[in-house]
């Protein structure tokens, strides 16, 4: 269900299972809950969130002044994250920005206007992992509700396996990450890369793959964005 990464006397940073629900739904107790039964913690608060098809770093605060903190700099944007995503069709372009407003469509999806009043904003890099599969990571500069699978989707690469946007090709998992994430803490900045390790694409080959193009993710030439880019933080 769940992997711990790191732990402090203020936070939590576990690897989290895909098909996990962040909070407790008809089925399942919500991870939050089990691992707060787990480690026998008083408090456990999440401070941003994953969809339950998403693997990879949750953060949690342990107490409510951590929470605020936390919650504070994912509000402002200033926790760097990239996720990781493999999709079995070619995107239009090998690396770029995909910048647009969101809006509701069918079922629960989501889709990509051309507007740009106050959109969701990610940039991407790119490489083939061979048998017609390729490797993404992803840099979102927003937090929309499924941004990340709407923008591959708008690309003509919807994620591998994902039941909403590339429903007509059947995998054992939705292929998506959270690959890294970084934030301060107490005057340091702390940067967490975790490897996917569940799924029969996200193996070794892949793994080695992301650690000989994107094992420092950060300090990649990510091309830099304009002002006339609403909602980005400069």
């Amino acid at each position: 269900m769940y992997r711990v990464i790191t732990e402090t006397a203020d936070y939590l940073l576990v690897d989290k299972a895909p098909g996990i629900a962040l909070h407790k739904d008809q089925t399942e107790a919500g991870l939050a809950m089990q691992i707060k039964a787990d480690l026998g913690l008083e408090a456990l608060m999440p401070v941003h969130r994953l969809d339950k098809v998403t693997s990879g770093l949750l953060l949690f605060a342990k107490n409510t002044e951590a929470a605020a903190m936390l919650s504070g700099q994912f509000a402002r944007r200033e926790v760097e994250k990239f996720y990781l995503a493999i999709s079995d069709q070619k995107p239009k372009r090998k690396q770029g920005l995909i910048i647009g407003d969101m809006a509701k469509a069918r079922r629960g999806s989501w889709k990509l206007l051309r507007s740009k009043d106050n959109p969701a904003i990610t940039q991407f890099f790119s490489v083939s992992m061979g048998s017609g599969l390729r490797l993404f990571l992803l840099k979102p500069h927003t937090g929309k509700t499924h941004q990340l699978r709407v923008a591959l989707k708008s690309e003509g690469s919807p994620i591998l396996g994902d039941p909403l946007y590339h429903a007509d090709v059947a995998a054992d998992r939705t292929y998506l990450h959270a690959y890294s994430l970084s934030f301060d803490w107490q005057g340091e900045r702390v940067s967490v890369c975790s490897l996917p390790e569940i799924g029969q694409y996200f193996d070794q080959a892949c793994r080695d793959l992301v650690l000989q193009h994107y094992a420092q993710p950060g300090q990649l030439d990510w091309p830099q964005l304009t002002r006339g880019n609403r909602d980005v933080r400069e």
